[in-house]
């Protein structure tokens, strides 16, 4: 793990990008102490892709979900 402190860091910001899309961990640090860490991203295509419609016929919405709430409930938000 390779360890640059923040000057270098923002002189040399494409190589050191490069070098953590490649793979390697970088370390910035400030005065000689860690304060940042450059990783690789994770392979975002790995990620199994969501499927539309998984739940199709198993939720059911009533006729009345859009109607106003009771006052009683109305009342408890406004009075917080």
């Amino acid at each position: 793990m390779q360890t640059v402190n923040i000057h270098a860091a923002k002189t040399h910001l494409s190589r050191l990008v490069d070098a953590a899309a490649a793979g390697e961990e970088i370390l910035i640090a400030r005065a000689g102490r860690p304060v940042a860490r450059l990783v690789p991203l994770q392979d975002l295509s790995a990620r199994p892709r969501r499927q539309l419609g998984q739940l199709a016929g198993q939720l059911r919405v009533p006729e009345d979900f859009d109607a106003p709430l009771p006052d009683a409930v109305l009342a408890s938000f406004e009075n917080g």
